[in-house]
C-alpha cells in the first residue's frame, strides 16, 4: 500500500470486540413477527453516515437539483452454496451471462426496482451480473425514493499515526438516517452505497520509514528531507526485474511466458498521471526509460462512476502509478485496464463490479483499504452499513467463479494496522484484504546491511536473511542516533507486514486443518493499554507500553488468516516509483526508498498473468490451490517458519515446523514452481 489516507476499524484479537460482533451479525436483514407487506417501508444498509464522524460541522440542506450517483448492491442467490464452490476451487468457469442466470436478481425484481427509480425520475444501469445496480439523478430525487435528508457536512482532517498520512479535510453530502425501499425491494437490496460522497479509503504504499528520509547507494534517487535521520541501503532500488528473479518468474519468462494474450486490471481510487512529452501515461516511460522494460501490451484507463478527479499526490496517485508500474512491468506482454473510480464506498464497490462484469482482465488487483477495527467502529456507530463486507464479497465471489484472480494489499502497520487509521494499539487486519475470496499479499524485507544516521551518530542495520516484514529491527538503532525513548523510537517504527486474525470474515474451507491457521507463536515488543470506549459496544487501547526483548508466547485465534503469501514489501528493501505528480509538492518525481504491500499486491497480479499465458488458461482464485500446494511433498513456498524476533510483523512470528503464520501467510514462492502446481 501506499501513504496511506485513512482506513476503517479493525479490530483484532482484542478484549470487547467479540461481543460487539453478535448485534453486527443480525443487522443485515429485517427482524419483525410476521411478513410486512410488498409496499411496506423497510430500512436497508447504506454507506458512512457522515454525521457521526469526529469534528464534523452540519450545513443543512444539500440543493435538490444536486446531481448523485448512488449503487444498489443486491443479494446474489444461492450465495451459500457459491461460497463453497469458490473455496474449494473452481474448474468450470462461468460467463457473466451464466452468472447472472445462477446467482444474479431475477429480472423481474430487477425490472421492479429500476420501475420505482424510475418513477422518481432517477435512471438506472443494471450491470450485466445484476447484482449491480448503478442509478443516478439528484438530491432531491433520491431523498423522495429513499426517506432520507441530505446535508452538507464539513469533515476535518482525521489524525496521521504511525508514518501513514491522514485522511484530508472534505466537503461532502450525506444522510444521517437509514434509507427506506419497499418491502418488495428492500428484500433483495444488501446494500445502498452513495448518500454522501466521502473518501474514507487509503493507499498501502509507504516511503522509506513512513515518510522519513533515506539516502541510498548514488544509483538510487531519493528525497531527503533537512533535519531527518538519514539511511544508507543498497537495496531500496529495485525495479519489477529484481522482484521477477527473487521470487522465480524468471523461469516463467526463460520459456517464452510473459503475460501475452492476457489482460490484468487494476482498480484503484486516484487518476493516474500522464506522461511527460511522447508518452500518454506515466507508467509507459517508466517501463521504457527506468526500468528499460520492453512492454508490448496495452494500456488502457476507464472512469468508473466519473472517475476520481485530476491526479495529484494528495489523492494518492502515486498509487495507481506503481500498481500500473509493478503489474505490468512483471508481465509486459499483458495488456492493462486500469479501472480508477472516486474515493467513496459506491466508486470502489462499482469498480470492482465493472471489472467483474466485463470479464476482460483474468486477474484483478487493488492496493486500497481500510483497518477492520475503523470499519467495526464505523458500524457501531452508523457510519458503515452492516453489510459492507458481504457487498464487496459479492463481487469477488463473481470474479472467482468466473476465473478471474484477484489480490489485495495486506496492510503497512504490521499487526497493528488499526493504528494508522483510527490510533486505536489493538491487533487488526485490512479489509478488503481479509475477503477469503481474495489473495491477501503480505511483506517481506530482503537481506540488506546499512546504517541509520540522526542528530546522535549513527548505528548499523543488518537484516541477514528474508524474513517476515516487521520494523522492530530499526527500534534500538532509530532510538541511539535520535535520542527518543524506545517507546518513542517504536512508535516512529510502527511499519511491517499486515497480518493476523479477521474478526469480520469466517475461516474458509481451505484454510481449515492447515497447520498455523488456529494457532501463534508472538513476540509481544507493545503491550497495549489504556482501554477507553470508541464507540458503544467497543472497548479498544490507545497507548503501548514496550518490551526491548520479549519472549516468544504461543495462543491461539480463530477467523480469516492474513496475509496468503508474501514477497518484499519493505521500503528499506524496497522499490522505485516514478510519479510524476510528486512535481506538485516539490519532490523529485523518480524516488527509491518505496515499499508496502502496496507493492505485494500488483506484482502477484502481474504474476498471475504470466502463470496464466504459461498454462493457456486462467488459475482464478488463487488461494484453495496454494494452501493445498503448501501441505504437498513439495511447497512452492519458502514458510518463513522460524519463531524469533529477527521473523515478525511487530507481534506474529513464525510457527515452527508449519507451513503457515499469521506474520508472513504461507512465506514467499518459487512462482515458476507455483505455476507447476496450478497445472496439476
Amino acid at each position: 500500500m501506499i501513504r496511506t489516507r485513512g482506513a476503517r476499524l479493525s479490530a483484532g484479537i482484542v478484549l470487547g470486540v467479540a461481543a460487539a460482533m453478535a448485534p453486527i451479525a443480525a443487522m443485515g436483514s429485517p427482524a419483525s413477527a410476521s411478513t410486512p407487506g410488498p409496499n411496506t417501508p423497510e430500512s436497508v444498509a447504506s454507506g458512512v453516515n457522515v454525521s457521526n464522524l469526529p469534528g464534523v460541522t452540519v450545513y443543512p440542506g444539500v440543493p435538490a437539483g444536486t446531481p448523485e450517483t448512488v449503487s444498489f448492491v443486491l443479494d446474489e442467490q444461492n450465495r451459500s452454496s457459491l461460497e463453497a464452490q469458490v473455496e474449494q476451487g473452481v474448474r468450470n468457469y462461468l460467463s457473466v451471462s451464466q452468472f447472472a442466470s445462477i446467482y444474479g436478481q431475477p429480472q423481474a425484481n430487477i425490472s421492479a426496482l429500476t420501475g420505482y427509480l424510475a418513477s422518481f425520475g432517477i435512471s438506472t444501469d443494471v450491470y450485466a451480473d445484476r447484482v449491480d445496480v448503478v442509478a443516478t439523478g439528484t438530491a432531491g430525487q433520491f431523498n423522495q425514493a429513499l426517506s432520507v435528508t441530505q446535508n452538507w457536512y464539513q469533515v476535518p482532517q482525521q489524525s496521521a499515526r504511525g508514518g501513514h498520512g491522514p485522511i484530508p479535510a472534505q466537503r461532502v453530502h450525506g444522510n444521517a438516517q437509514s434509507p427506506l425501499l419497499p418491502y418488495r425491494l428492500s428484500k433483495f437490496v444488501l446494500a445502498i452505497f452513495g448518500l454522501t460522497n466521502y473518501g474514507p479509503f487509503s493507499s498501502q504504499a509507504i516511503h522509506v520509514n513512513a515518510g522519513l528520509a533515506t539516502s541510498n547507494s548514488s544509483t538510487c534517487p531519493s528525497f531527503t528531507p533537512p533535519g531527518m535521520p538519514v539511511f544508507s541501503d543498497n537495496f531500496a532500488c529495485n525495479l519489477p526485474q529484481n522482484y521477477a528473479a527473487n521470487y522465480g518468474l524468471d523461469g516463467l519468462y526463460q520459456r517464452g511466458a510473459n503475460g501475452s494474450g492476457q489482460t490484468l486490471a487494476i482498480v484503484t481510487l486516484a487518476a493516474l498521471d500522464p506522461g511527460p512529452a511522447g508518452y500518454q501515461w506515466a507508467p509507459q516511460y517508466f517501463w521504457a526509460n527506468v526500468a528499460h522494460i520492453h512492454q508490448t501490451g496495452t494500456l488502457t484507463v476507464q472512469n468508473v462512476d466519473g472517475g476520481p478527479g485530476a491526479p495529484s499526490d494528495a489523492s494518492g496517485s502515486g498509487e495507481t502509478d506503481l500498481d500500473v508500474e509493478q503489474s505490468g512491468g512483471v508481465a509486459p506482454g499483458a495488456n492493462v485496464i486500469v479501472y480508477q473510480a472516486p474515493n467513496t464506498d459506491p466508486g470502489f464497490a462499482d469498480a470492482f463490479f465493472t471489472a467483474a462484469s466485463q470479464n476482460i482482465a483474468s486477474t484483478v488487483s487493488t492496493s486500497w483499504g481500510e483497518s477492520e477495527t475503523y470499519l467495526l467502529s464505523a458500524i457501531l456507530s452508523g457510519q458503515e452499513a452492516a453489510t459492507y463486507t458481504a457487498a464487496f464479497d459479492e463481487a469477488f465471489l463473481e470474479m472467482a467463479v468466473q476465473g478471474q484472480s484477484g489480490f489485495d494489499a495486506a496492510g503497512d502497520a504490521g499487526a497493528y494496522d488499526a493504528f494508522g487509521d483510527i490510533g486505536t494499539t489493538n491487533l487488526s487486519v485490512d479489509t478488503p484484504a481479509d475477503s477469503p475470496y481474495l489473495t491477501s499479499g503480505g511483506g517481506t524485507t530482503l537481506p540488506w546491511t546499512g546504517t541509520v544516521t540522526g542528530p546522535d551518530g549513527t548505528a548499523a542495520v543488518t537484516v541477514p536473511a528474508q524474513r517476515s516484514w516487521g520494523w522492530d529491527y530499526l527500534f534500538q538503532p532509530w532510538a541511539e542516533v535520535t535520542g527518543e525513548s524506545p517507546i518513542d523510537a517504536a512508535e516512529a517504527n510502527i511499519g511491517g507486514g499486515g497480518g493476523g486474525f479477521s474478526t469480520l470474515e469466517p475461516v474458509p474451507s481451505y484454510q481449515r486443518g492447515v497447520p498455523g491457521t488456529n494457532s501463534f507463536h508472538a513476540v509481544q515488543y507493545l503491550t497495549p493499554t489504556d482501554y477507553q470506549t470508541i464507540v458503544d459496544g467497543l472497548v479498544l487501547p490507545t497507548a503501548w507500553t514496550f518490551n526491548p526483548a520479549p519472549n516468544v508466547t504461543t495462543g491461539y485465534g480463530a477467523g480469516r488468516n492474513v496475509p496468503d503469501v508474501s514477497v518484499d514489501a519493505d521500503p528499506l528493501s524496497g522499490y522505485l516509483l516514478y510519479e510524476p505528480s510528486f512535481a506538485g509538492i516539490g519532490e523529485p518525481v523518480l524516488q527509491g526508498g518505496w515499499g508496502g504491500t502496496s507493492f505485494s499486491a500488483p506484482q502477484l497480479n502481474g504474476s498471475a498473468a504470466v502463470i496464466d499465458s504459461y498454462l493457456g488458461h486462467r488459475v482464478g482464485l488463487w488461494n484453495p490451490y496454494i494452501y493445498a500446494a503448501a501441505l504437498g511433498g513439495n511447497s512452492p513456498f519458502a514458510s518463513l517458519s522460524t519463531a524469533s524476533t529477527s521473523n515478525d510483523n511487530l507481534y506474529y512470528t513464525g510457527n515452527p515446523g508449519a507451513p503457515y503464520n499469521q506474520g508472513a501467510g504461507l512465506g514467499y514462492p518459487n512462482l515458476t514452481e507455483l505455476a507447476g502446481d496450478f497445472n496439476r
